[in-house]
């Protein structure tokens, strides 16, 4: 499974970490992925989602169904 938001798409990160001499080491930065169970009260139901903390706050401000929407998604693209 990859660590990929399915709403954002944000995916990990490669970038440097520097030391104090300057040496240069890769990292991988990754997402705050977090698998959760929304309801949906249109639908009356729940589903799970793997979305990544940023999605999820607004997800909780605007609703999951008008959030996909201004993405160009469908629920049927998020929900495992």
């Amino acid at each position: 499974m990859s660590r990929k938001c399915d709403i954002t798409g944000k995916r990990p990160n490669v970038a440097n970490k520097v030391s104090h001499a300057n040496n240069r080491t890769k990292t991988r930065q990754k997402p705050n992925l977090q698998l959760k169970r929304i309801y949906i009260p249109e639908e009356d139901r729940w589903v799970k989602v793997r979305l990544s903390n940023r999605a999820l706050r607004t997800v909780n401000k605007k609703g999951l169904l008008s959030y996909l929407k201004s993405q160009g998604l469908r629920l049927e693209d998020v929900a495992r």
